[in-house]
């Protein structure tokens, strides 16, 4: 027994050193200190934090701040690059209303007559409010859920290598949702892709003429640039800034600064924005929120936001409008830790209660449960047969390293996993006791189906093993 508590102890405390400890805000400050304060306040907690850069925008007047740094040691400032995300959606959404004030397209234009091959009657007013009836992703072959959970897993790019052929050439026939607001990348992508094939000019260079360039967004680019900020999850684990050509319409790729994000809420502010028409709400949605061509518009007591979001693999970003008060922010952050309420905040709104997030809460539950389980059933199992005694032991050691990787570690505090690492090897002492004395069962059936089970166990830790 004293063994076995020694053991278990000198586990836990390894346990506790390997633990994927999250990330938390550090105290570099730049920019406008009144700003930054201002930022840090309208936070709830740094916890899951890396670098955040802020810009509020009062009357047309733009303060910025960075806090934190970029995720290799250098400090965030306004002009430090972000991938954005879903925010690209209101530029696709003002493209199609500046191309149809120009009399290039029509809102009420399918489909069928604006991109070549295709054979849909959706409109391209339908796209951009996400009443299409498309789904939110589009799948073009069955491993490519595999390939979509594997990459999200390993913090790998899941668009890599879907240009802009891959998007048109999936099925565009509408579903059952069709009139209502019901949000899709894909529809997104889609109209961007038809305003491109309208016009002849490739989707980025077309934003970039059309709305990037007039209103001098200089930093928004769909390349790579040098000096960004790098993406991780708020458990600290590296993520690959996501990429996809066919997906640019629908913010996949892109990348600004809250400096830029700045210049086009002004801009929207005065009705100066090319495509500004898109800002306007057209359409009401179950929830009250009612949206134009991309941007949403909510209504917090009584107070009207104009808004939109976004999410890249490690990376948040907000950017919401209230003209009435003359007031906008822009919030950019370098983990997946939402930064929605922090931008309501620093507003003035008060956010709704939204309770933890049903990521966060999966990611907690398999935290938990694959750490603690699996050295639960060895225990349970140390009476068993050698093969029943051999095959808990790995399914005990593969669950940590499950827990470890798919666990949400800044919703669960570290201990936990440290606390089922020490289960584990006390549980592996009483079975190493107990093996001398264990029966043998045999047989080809029960060996074949301890071998099949070890296997499925080292094929999960691959799957989300890193690479």
């Amino acid at each position: 027994m004293r063994s076995w508590i020694t053991v278990a102890a000198l586990a836990a405390g390894l346990g506790a050193l390997f633990v994927a400890p999250g990330v938390a805000l550090g105290p570099r400050t730049t920019g406008d200190a009144g700003t930054a304060a201002a930022l840090r306040s309208a936070l709830d907690g740094t916890k899951g934090h890396r670098g955040i850069a802020v810009a509020v925008v009062e009357h047309g007047r733009v303060s910025t701040a960075g806090v934190g740094d970029r995720g290799d040691g250098e400090p965030v400032t306004a002009a430090t690059p972000f991938q954005v995300g879903s925010i690209g959606k209101v530029l696709t959404g003002m493209l199609l209303a500046d191309l149809a004030g120009d009399g290039v397209v029509r809102p009420d234009d399918t489909l069928r007559a604006t991109l070549p091959g295709s054979t849909s009657d959706i409109t391209l007013a339908e796209l951009a409010s996400h009443r299409s009836g498309l789904p939110r992703l589009v799948y073009r072959d069955p491993l490519q859920t595999v390939r979509l959970v594997t990459a999200n897993l390993h913090g790998r790019d899941p668009y890599a290598g879907q240009d802009a052929r891959w998007i048109t050439r999936a099925d565009q026939q509408p579903g059952e949702g069709r009139g209502t607001i019901r949000y899709s990348n894909f529809g997104a992508a889609l109209l961007g892709q038809a305003l491109a094939g309208r016009t002849g000019v490739p989707y980025p260079e077309l934003v970039h003429r059309r709305i990037l360039a007039p209103l001098g967004m200089d930093a928004t680019t769909y390349d790579v640039p040098a000096g960004h900020a790098a993406g991780s999850t708020a458990g600290g684990r590296t993520v690959e800034p996501w990429t996809g050509p066919g997906w640019a319409p629908a913010g996949v790729g892109l990348w600004s600064t809250v400096d830029d994000l700045a210049r086009l809420l002004v801009a929207v502010q005065w009705d100066r924005a090319p495509g500004v028409d898109a800002t306007v709400p057209r359409f009401a949605g179950d929830d009250g929120t009612r949206i134009g061509y991309g941007w949403f518009t909510t209504s917090y007591g009584g107070r009207e936001v104009l808004w939109h979001n976004g999410g890249a693999g490690g990376f948040r970003a907000y950017a919401g409008l209230d003209r009435a008060q003359g007031r906008g922010v822009v919030v950019l952050a370098n983990t997946d830790r939402a930064v929605d309420d922090v931008g309501l905040r620093l507003l003035g709104v008060t956010p709704p209660d939204r309770g933890p997030s049903l990521p966060s809460l999966v990611g907690a539950a398999l935290g938990v449960a694959f750490s603690f389980l699996a050295g639960l059933t060895l225990i349970g199992t140390a009476k068993g047969s050698r093969t029943e005694l051999a095959t808990a032991a790995v399914w005990a050691v593969a669950s940590l390293a499950l827990g470890y990787r798919l666990g949400t570690w800044t919703t669960v505090p570290g201990w936990v996993w440290a606390a089922g690492v020490a289960l584990t090897a006390g549980g592996l002492v009483v079975a190493a006791r107990r093996w001398r004395d264990a029966p043998h069962r045999g047989g080809w059936r029960r060996w074949t189906a301890t071998a099949a089970s070890v296997t499925a166990a080292l094929l999960a830790v691959w799957l989300v093993a890193p690479v």
